[in-house]
């Protein structure tokens, strides 16, 4: 592994998916970021390492076509602060990364030029950096003076504000949305999540290696698969340890299943949207369907816990595999059905079409990924790319469109939903023999491992520092990265020109994950 212009010693972690770490100087830094620009890559995640190292580092994990990698920074004091180079200008999708990182551990980017608090929403204390606190002990944090998210103003005649959230209608979790119009029109969209902050990260360093997966599967619970995956996954590449083959098929299988499920509920979302309850109607059918057989076959509707360090909880019988292949030609049939409806109805093509454009060019400058970045030509799926066991057997054909509307990111979806069905069946028929499960043994010595899945709204990615026997096999450090992370600014970018009344259309179709940027 290399990085162009930069000699740099990688250290390769044992993954099925290709990951290496190197350690970085203050002066390489940018120069890396630079560099996998000019190359075509983008930017995974950035984070704050574990406080506890002296001295602490500043993380960023990379992506080109050869795989990940995972460079530290050593951090320095520069009055009185942790400081590192600011990487914005290299990759806008790093803004609020670095903002999370300076409210969650106090590591400054210097020359940000966006510096405002993102998680912290003014009620902590100054000093209260939650990863610096000891593990062992729950913050007592002093009341303070409640201060107004200093919001950007856009001037001009005509333009007004339009606070939405952040409560909202229906069971949805909060955020806030700021627009500022011209009568419907909107001129811009600025966000403010972090509502549901819950300590996530800090509380990963309370918990006990072999168990911590169920908190990972919890951080966004429609994506608790892809979540728990993850995390075992780092965990195993920290071990050492490779999980039994059927193990792995069944990983996918769940996973493949998750994948169905949530695009289901979106199409039927999307319909709704679109004044079109015929399509919520009959795609909320079809995904209760599934989440019952999913309760039936592997004891959870969201098949939480079902992915567990060093495999599966459980196995699946001939019974319950006729009963998923059922299903599939049935669910497949009646979806099929569906797409030629929605294709065909001039309601919803209108409202879908041209709604909500995000060029491939903004999208390729923005970082956009996963389902939402595949609908504007950013032809990235994990599965096709690194494919890891089973992928690496199953030939996994990419989802892509080029218009980057609304009615792109619908038809993704749907091809989505019939190639999972494909692999769906080629897991359940060709699934080797074997064992579930096999044992997990902590390192002696301080240890690292990633994780990284291909999820149903785009890449997760699961850093994991653990700490040898002298730290009680601790876990050091677990940084848990949604993709919503670059999706989030995107949508900005999206409802500009539309008008407000579209905005819950195409806000449902990139559906992103308010809990899983909140960490």
């Amino acid at each position: 592994m290399k990085i162009p212009g930069l000699d740099l010693e990688f250290d390769a972690l044992p993954a099925p998916v290709p990951v290496w770490h190197a350690q970085v100087s203050f002066a390489q830094w940018q120069g890396a970021a630079t560099a996998v620009r000019d190359e075509g890559g983008r930017l995974l995640a950035l984070w704050a390492g574990s406080m506890a190292q002296k001295p602490p580092c500043i993380c960023a994990a990379y992506v080109t076509l050869d795989g990940a990698f995972w460079l530290s920074l050593p951090l320095v004091q520069q009055e009185g602060r942790w400081v590192y180079p600011d990487l914005a200008a290299v990759f806008p999708a790093a803004v609020r990364m670095q903002r999370a990182a300076a409210d969650l551990s106090g590591a400054v980017a210097l020359g940000a030029n966006d510096t405002r608090a993102w998680l912290n929403h003014g009620a902590w204390p100054p000093d209260h950096f939650p990863l610096q606190q000891d593990p062992g002990q729950l913050p007592l944090l002093a009341a303070t003076e409640l201060v107004n998210y200093p919001f950007v103003h856009v001037d001009g005649d005509g333009v007004h504000e339009i606070a939405v959230g952040p409560v909202h209608a229906g069971i949805i979790e909060p955020g806030h949305f700021r627009f500022s119009v011209v009568g419907e029109k909107v001129l811009r969209l600025e966000q403010r999540l972090g509502y549901t902050h819950k300590g996530t990260e800090h509380r990963m360093t309370q918990l006990a290696p072999l168990d911590a997966y169920r908190l990972a599967g919890r951080v966004s619970g429609d994506t608790t698969v892809a979540y728990a995956w993850a995390y075992c996954m780092a965990l195993e590449s920290a071990t050492q340890t490779t999980p039994p083959l059927r193990a792995a098929w069944l990983r996918a299988l769940l996973l493949e299943r998750e994948r169905v499920a949530n695009h289901l509920g979106d199409l039927g979302a999307l319909g709704n949207d679109a004044a079109f309850s015929f399509g919520l109607a009959q795609f909320s059918r079809l995904r209760e369907d599934w989440l019952r057989l999913s309760k039936t076959v592997f004891g959870h509707r969201l098949m939480m816990d079902c992915v567990v360090p060093g495999g599966v909880r459980g196995d699946i019988d001939l019974g319950q595999r006729e009963l998923m292949l059922q299903q599939c030609d049935a669910v497949e049939k009646e979806v099929r059905t569906l797409f030629n409806i929605y294709e065909a109805h001039a309601g919803l093509q209108d409202r879908f079409m041209t709604t909500g454009c995000v060029a491939p060019e903004l999208a390729a400058r923005l970082g956009l990924t996963g389902m939402a970045g595949r609908a504007s030509s950013q032809s990235w799926d994990l599965r096709c790319d690194q494919p890891w066991v089973p992928y690496s057997d199953l030939a996994v054909v990419m989802a892509t469109q080029h218009n980057g509307d609304v009615a792109a990111r619908v038809a993704v979806r749907f091809d989505e939903i019939f190639e999972s069905m494909r692999l769906i069946r080629r897991l359940l028929i060709e699934m080797p023999i074997g064992d579930l499960r096999c044992p997990v043994l902590l390192p002696q010595q301080p240890a690292r491992g990633a994780g990284w899945v291909e999820g149903w709204r785009g890449e997760l990615f699961v850093a994991l520092e653990l700490g040898g026997a002298e730290q009680q096999h601790r876990i050091l450090r677990c940084h848990l990265h949604d993709p919503s992370w670059q999706n989030w600014p995107v949508l900005e970018h999206a409802i500009m020109g539309n008008i407000v009344p579209d905005f819950p259309l195409i806000n449902k179709s990139f559906n992103l994950s308010y809990s899983g940027q909140d960490l």
